[in-house]
């Protein structure tokens, strides 16, 4: 036996992912290298191997070594949603702050297809899209006269910020409707989930969605997602939720953005926490030390644990042990970036028009707020009267302008990744607006960690929305 360290990959062009899976699963039990497993499988032994492991005796993180890169084109943003929401994936989607949107790209839903609705449906999609289109040409003329040259900076590179600055606002008038790609990374054990969310959707597009991934899957693997159906479930679940929150009173609106909950004794259980990682002592111990020490000594330990770290490190895990309940009322285009966060615990209630839209202040200063509200207005007054007919698919017309609500739930280590990324300068205004308040937020609960945030300096979110927006939104009675 060579006893010597081998590190070699098994090769997507050799090995089937399937048999890529079984050959790391039956490692468990079989002393032969890795490379010699796999060349005495072929499909039908892998297949058998999986059928009786993997399905019948539920050894599922086996799946998790069989990993496929899917390419989704011409699905809704609905749909993605949907796709979106497995957190053990990697995605990369059309972005609506790169690439400007072709005026026909607009799924037209099978709800909608052939009913009274179509026609009507069409006209408010014509409607924002030609709204898109012209207020691109007016964004595009307000962004250039008021995005300075740089020094040395070439005609292109000045072009193409301010054409950057001109999408970012023109975003606000896609629907969800609007078609885009996605590429997906995912392994077998949650791809199978997937597909069975995708199947159990109540989006006729989605549900086509999930069988069309299911047979592409299926071709690479035959077993791990043949047992993939709808959620049985499910329906009795929405059903008797959907009824009791029928009955639930409506409140006084709050903040758009409020804290809910988060343990004030966080940060001694982060340091409990990274000190018994280097240390001997109990996780009591650790506690009652921390409890021990002046402020001054606390601070000097949460500098040992982030004063070191580079612009590319990550903070050590123990910051975890803190978490952070909020409640978010966020446009629809911030919500779409938001998602992205998939370590947070998330719940998005459904996208609708009831809880206003946000007015970016450009749309002013370019001349087409008039443009804008008229199309709001229309996808609004649409959002209604298909709510009483096809609740689910009546979100298709809603634009990113519309505010969505979301409960979230992270941790401090997610917290510093969030505020890292989404409250840069390079960030969209929207979602710079969120992760800034959430920020302020935590340091008031949290101060010796938390003003250390990667956060840019002389801004706050509401300096934010006075220079970003005309108006948030535009809610009615009862709603935050």
């Amino acid at each position: 036996m060579n006893l010597s360290r081998r590190i070699y990959r098994l090769s997507p062009s050799q090995f089937s992912a399937e048999t890529i899976a079984v050959t790391f699963a039956k490692t468990s039990r079989s002393p032969e290298a890795f490379d010699q497993i796999a060349a005495e499988l072929d499909a039908e032994k892998s297949s058998k191997f999986s059928e009786k492991w993997i399905v019948g005796y539920g050894h599922s993180s086996v799946a998790e070594h069989a990993v496929l890169h899917l390419a989704l084109e011409n699905i809704s943003r609905l749909a993605i949603e949907t796709l979106e929401s497995n957190r053990l994936a990697s995605y990369t989607e059309k972005s609506t702050r790169y690439q400007e949107w072709n005026p026909e790209a607009w799924l037209l839903p099978p709800e909608i297809a052939g009913s009274r609705f179509e026609e009507r449906y069409r006209r408010v999609m014509g409607l924002l899209f030609h709204g898109y289109a012209e207020a691109m040409t007016a964004l595009r003329a307000w962004s250039e006269s008021a995005t300075g040259r740089l020094p040395e900076e070439s005609e292109k590179a000045w072009q193409n910020r301010a054409r950057v600055k001109a999408v970012d606002v023109g975003r606000f008038f896609l629907p969800a409707a609007s078609m885009a790609n996605v590429g997906v990374t995912i392994n077998a054990r949650a791809l199978e989930y997937a597909i069975k969310k995708l199947l159990s959707s109540e989006l006729e597009e989605v549900r086509q969605i999930g069988s069309e991934v299911k047979t592409v899957a299926e071709q690479e693997l035959p077993t791990l997602v043949k047992h993939a159906n709808p959620i049985e479930s499910l329906p009795g679940i929405r059903e008797g939720l959907r009824a009791e929150a029928g009955r639930i009173a409506v409140l006084p609106g709050a903040d758009w953005c409020r804290l809910l909950g988060a343990e004030p004794a966080g940060e001694e259980q982060v340091l409990a926490a990274a000190l018994l990682r280097f240390s001997g002592r109990s996780y009591a111990e650790c506690l009652a030390h921390v409890r021990g020490l002046a402020d001054q000594e606390k601070a000097a330990l949460v500098q040992e644990i982030l004063g070191h770290l580079g612009d590319f490190d990550t903070p050590l895990r123990e910051l975890e042990y803190a978490h952070y309940d909020f409640e978010l009322v966020m446009d629809q285009g911030a919500y779409f970036e938001f998602k992205r966060h998939r370590m947070m615990t998330q719940t998005a209630q459904p996208l609708t028009t009831r809880l206003g839209y946000a007015v970016p202040r450009a749309m002013s200063l370019a001349g087409v707020e008039s443009l804008y509200r008229q199309a709001m207005d229309a996808a609004a007054e649409l959002y209604e009267a298909l709510s009483g007919v096809h609740p689910e698919a009546a979100a298709y017309v809603v634009p990113n302008g519309y505010n969505r609500r979301v409960l979230c739930r992270m941790n401090l280590r997610e917290l510093f990744h969030f505020t890292k990324l989404r409250a840069s300068a390079n960030a969209h205004f929207s979602i710079r607006r969120a992760a800034l308040r959430m920020a302020e937020l935590a340091v008031g609960i949290h101060p010796l960690f938390c003003s250390a945030l990667c956060l840019p300096v002389g801004e706050n979110a509401d300096w934010l929305t006075d220079e970003y927006f005309t108006e948030v939104a535009v809610l009615p009675l009862g709603s935050s």
